[in-house]
């Protein structure tokens, strides 16, 4: 066994193709001291039997950035390392079987255009002629994207080692890491090294890229790492009339299959709709180097089925090797990036979903910059490893959510899509009345949420869904009198000591040294003066806050607080999360509903909008807060999770009030122009691209994170507008491309279909710089509606002011 160093400034778990890029992108940035440790052999845990596709279009910019990254790198790594990657550029075809699939490949084409990337959508014949083996009589069309290649997955790890070593790290196989050391300083508990069957290694950094054994380790150090193994099936034939090496990738994903060229035979896959989990992360066995599980050629029978009748040849061709290897996945089919929160200096890197050789470049990229920064430098929402908390982390519950999850990589990724699996988690003390009256629910970070009342399910379309006409009847339900919204899912937090205001005003770019029962508006930004978190800061006493924030970030905006705290600072933060529910008692009837089941005066003198204070309703005493996210005279009611029922009954007693659920709420909010979180405001969003930046604290002398960036910078390139579609017809979701005069010009980020303003409304990024509300209203600007252009109007302006 090679002998291990005592210690080193960063220690890589795992030598995969996600941990090799990490130590190579880490000595790039000048880290140098970095030991990799591999258990086996590099590549020979799940790395090597990937299939190898880099395709780099994206469902988000994203996400097609990084692995737009991945693919410039691999093109250029042998000639800097001197070993061949086996990159090579085929082109990529994904087929249309629907009319469904085909409005969605028009939709990721025109993403594509909005990116920058080549994407074309062809006819069956186009198609026949790209991929000769196929027949194409039951197809509509399908999509062409150029820039697809693929990669030898051992070849690519192996020069991304090589690039390491040359750099100074030092790569070692054959040591296994038992344990993370961990210890309790200052700055919270932190990681200190590892513990292996070598011997132990001090470190100021430890990084988990050790695939699906990622999540055992960090269950020793009780952090969430929620992932789960599926038995993952692909066969390589014996050689196929009219293949080549160039030959395009080809994805049938109404079959649920995908094909390349290798050895002038194919390599036939696919994700299947209903997956085998393989065993608890915690039981995989050791040791499990280049090792694969037993065939299943029942299980297979589906995917080989499809696979035969879109390339009628494979039913007279032999197979040469059948491959049954597992890959580990995550509930929402994102990988897990980020330093842990809970654990200081600990990264992870895993939990790739079958799309980590794609990933891997910028992966690893991202995670190199976070650890030499000290924060990510790009938006990594999506995959930041604090979307998640302890109740995503249960065996049972991945168990079941992986059959589900490695189903939906070539389902149609309806934009309303909700899982079904292992739900539910969490829900509200008013899930059981609000089931009775026909709620049909969501989810989000566990929470079992109304999406929309009376239809009797949540129907998938790209047009018009059936439960439109049910939600819009509860977006007019609050224009035009009273609804009421369970809104529990909303993260709560009590913030209180001596020195809580100080952690607060330097977090939140708004002024929040406000009197007591004053409600502020504010988003807190990083250094680059990005969104991390909006939200809304009440104060509740002279040392005493409650922060309000969205249902999906609860553990980021938590581990955000704790890193922004400093030693001996008097500082309590305290998650109240499930202790309250919260009811939204919105529209402009509200204040007569909820005056006649309270003593507390409501008039706009009494208790004017941004005011919080406790009042009692038919005896349960609770806070109100007069804040509103639908743009409609309203109270947050805040109440203690026993007594929500008792609150909730008296608001509906009369039947005055409306129910109301999330789908409302998304529409009620665009006719209004209200931004969100993870939406429009994103870690590479500032205020004034947003259009926020009245709340701020930027016009005043205040100190906060983010200002000094807000302040050099200048004229924003882009600029946030509200639209709305000229056509009342036509059903917008989000993700459209924008043009002007036919050329592109921005994205939708959110649309719905809004019952006001009576068409499809939403806001889009307008990329240009110089934009103003004349431009804006010079007008000639489109939406791609799945191929038709939808001609909208745009402002700066919502249209409901």
């Amino acid at each position: 066994m090679t002998r291990l160093p005592g210690r080193a400034r960063v220690v890589v778990v795992g030598g995969g193709v996600v941990g090799c890029s990490v130590a190579y992108h880490l000595t790039r940035l000048g880290w140098t001291d970095v030991l990799l440790v591999e258990q086996g052999r590099l590549s020979g845990g799940t790395t090597w039997h990937a299939a190898g596709l880099v395709g780099p279009l994206r469902a988000s910019e994203a996400g097609t950035r990084l692995v737009q990254y991945s693919a410039e790198l691999y093109a250029g790594l042998e000639a800097e390392t001197g070993l061949a990657t086996g990159y090579l550029s085929t082109g990529g075809l994904v087929l249309a079987r629907t009319p469904e699939r085909m409005t969605q490949l028009r939709r990721t084409a025109a993403n594509g255009i909005a990116y920058g990337l080549v994407a074309e959508v062809v006819g069956p014949d186009r198609a026949h002629e790209l991929w000769p083996p196929m027949q194409v009589d039951d197809l509509l069309g399908a999509l062409w994207l150029p820039g697809d290649g693929k990669v030898n997955p051992t070849d690519l790890t192996q020069s991304l080692a090589r690039g390491a070593r040359d750099a100074g790290a030092r790569v070692v196989e054959g040591v296994r890491v038992l344990g993370i050391s961990t210890d309790d300083t200052e700055a919270g508990r932190t990681a200190t090294g590892v513990r292996t069957d070598g011997g132990d290694v001090e470190a100021e950094v430890v990084v988990l890229c050790a695939g699906q054994w990622s999540k055992a380790l960090g269950d020793s150090v009780g952090v969430t790492v929620p992932l789960h193994s599926a038995e993952h099936f692909y066969v390589v034939t014996e050689a196929v009339e009219g293949t080549r090496p160039d030959l395009p990738i080809m994805r049938d994903q109404d079959g649920w299959t995908y094909f390349k060229e290798e050895v002038g035979g194919l390599v036939v896959g696919g994700f299947e709709p209903n997956a085998k989990p393989w065993v608890a992360p915690d039981a995989i066995p050791y040791p499990f180097e280049f090792a694969l599980l037993e065939e299943d050629w029942e299980h297979f029978s589906l995917l080989m089925d499809e696979a035969v009748h879109r390339v009628p040849a494979l039913a007279e061709t032999g197979i040469r090797k059948f491959y049954n290897g597992p890959e580990s996945f995550t509930p929402d089919n994102q990988f897990l990036l980020g330093e842990t929160p809970g654990v200081r200096g600990l990264f992870v890197g895993c939990g790739f979903n079958s799309v980590g050789i794609a990933s891997a470049g910028g992966a690893g990229r991202a995670l190199a910059e976070w650890v030499v920064a000290g924060s990510p430098q790009d938006d990594l929402t999506a995959v930041d490893v604090r979307r998640f908390g302890p109740l995503q982390n249960d065996v049972g519950f991945l168990r079941a959510r992986v059959v589900e999850t490695l189903g939906l990589h070539y389902a149609i990724p309806w934009p309303n899509r909700e899982p079904v699996s292992g739900r539910p988690q969490r829900t509200s003390p008013l899930h059981d009345r609000l089931a009775a009256r026909g709620a049909l629910f969501g989810t989000r970070n566990g929470w079992e949420r109304p999406l929309v009342f009376g239809p009797a399910e949540l129907d998938y379309t790209w047009d018009k869904p059936a439960w439109l006409a049910a939600s819009a009847a509860e977006h007019r339900a609050c224009r035009g009198g009273v609804a009421v919204f369970d809104q529990t899912s909303f993260s709560k937090y009590g913030i209180s000591g001596a020195d809580a205001l100080e952690l607060l005003q330097w977090v939140c770019a708004a002024d929040v040294d406000v009197p007591v029962g004053s409600c502020v508006y504010t988003p807190w930004l990083n250094e680059r003066g990005g969104y991390e978190a909006d939200l809304t800061v009440t104060r509740t006493g002279p040392e005493d806050f409650l922060v309000v924030s969205s249902a999906a970030t609860t553990h980021r905006d938590l581990d955000w607080l704790d890193r922004h705290q400093r030693p001996g600072r008097q500082v309590d933060v305290r998650d109240l999360t499930e202790e309250l529910a919260v009811l939204g008692v919105m529209g402009p009837d509200s204040r007569d509903l909820l005056g006649s089941l309270t003593w507390a005066a409501l008039g706009d003198e009494e208790f004017p909008f941004a005011t919080s204070r406790e009042i009692e309703v038919g005896g349960d005493r609770l806070r109100a807060t007069r804040m509103t996210y639908v743009g409609e005279l309203g109270w947050e009611l805040y109440v203690p999770a026993g007594s929500a029922a008792r609150v909730y009954e008296r608001l509906m007693a009369d039947g005055r009030a409306a129910d109301g659920g999330y789908s409302a709420i998304e529409s009620l909010r665009l006719e209004k122009g209200y931004r969100a979180f993870g939406r429009e405001l994103l870690p590479d969003v500032t205020p004034r691209e947003a259009g926020l930046v009245f709340a701020t604290a930027l016009s005043g002398d205040k100190e906060f994170l983010g200002r000094a960036a807000l302040e050099a910078a200048g004229a924003p390139q882009r600029r946030l507008a509200s639209f709305v579609a000229a056509d009342p017809d036509v059903m917008l979701w989000g993700g459209e491309l924008l043009r002007r005069y036919g050329e592109p010009a921005g994205q939708v980020t959110s649309a719905a279909w809004c019952a006001t303003v009576g068409a499809a409304t939403g806001l889009a990024w307008v990329r240009r710089g110089g934009v103003t509300a004349q431009l804006l209203e010079e007008g000639g600007f489109s939406v791609d509606a799945g191929g038709r252009e939808v001609p909208v109007r745009l402002g700066l302006r919502a249209p409901l002011r």
